[in-house]
């Protein structure tokens, strides 16, 4: 019998983008989003008026990355942009009704892929893997 395959690197690669692939498929069919947009969507919900500046830190892109996010979104009617209170130079963002309702329409199949996955690695298995991918989340690499 040979053992588990232990190439932790690899498989969370081809796990990821297998989980992205059919994710994106998914959300599109149901809500017009992809898995990214509806990341940002969740962060700008969770923190209206959020700053590009801290939505980039809450995803883990580059500022550069969630200009062209922050673009498609704003492109879509998913977010608005609105002038930040205090620094001339920076903008908000705001989930627009569109927004809510792409995030509305993404839940059902959100609700529906975890339910998938604690089938298929149980209830204690799908708790310690969610714990275990916002430690990898958080991992700051020496």
């Amino acid at each position: 019998m040979s053992e588990p395959d232990q190439r932790l690197f690899f498989l969370l690669q081809r796990a990821a983008h297998q989980i992205r692939t059919a994710s994106d498929r998914r959300l599109l069919a149901v809500a017009g989003i992809t898995t990214a947009q509806l990341g940002a969507l969740y962060a700008v919900r969770d923190e209206p008026g959020v700053t590009q500046q801290s939505l980039a830190r809450a995803l883990g892109l580059r500022e550069s990355a969630v200009t062209g996010l922050v673009g498609r979104l704003t492109a879509a009617g998913l977010v608005a942009k609105r002038a930040h209170p205090r620094e001339h130079r920076a903008v908000v963002l705001e989930l627009t009704v569109q927004g809510t309702a792409a995030l509305d329409a993404a839940q059902p199949e959100v609700d529906r892929f975890n339910a998938e996955v604690r089938t298929l690695l149980g209830d204690d298995g799908f708790t310690r893997t969610a714990a275990a991918m916002r430690a990898l989340a958080h991992w700051e690499s020496p």
